[in-house]
């Protein structure tokens, strides 16, 4: 009575470890997927940023060449610190 008593437990113990084995698998490609979009997000937002760069710099550029230009400005108008 006594070992067929603990064989019902160890199977018990068994079928609740595989239960726990397949969560933990589900669990990680749940996370791998997750790194892989967030990967994906993050490389799209570094192509963004790489691209917002280069219209800054071409608006500076753009801005330090007006400012070079003096003869685009008309001579009655000056700016001034007063």
């Amino acid at each position: 009575m006594q070992k067929d008593h603990l064989v019902m437990i160890l199977e018990n113990i068994d079928s609740k470890f595989d239960l726990v084995l397949e969560g933990h698998e589900t669990l990680n490609r749940n996370i791998d997927d997750l790194a892989q979009r967030t990967d994906e997000r993050l490389d799209l937002v570094d192509l963004k940023f790489e691209a917002l760069n280069k219209k800054i710099d071409a608006v500076a550029t753009d801005v330090k060449a007006h400012r070079s230009d003096t003869e685009a400005h008309r001579k009655g108008w000056r700016v001034r610190d007063d």
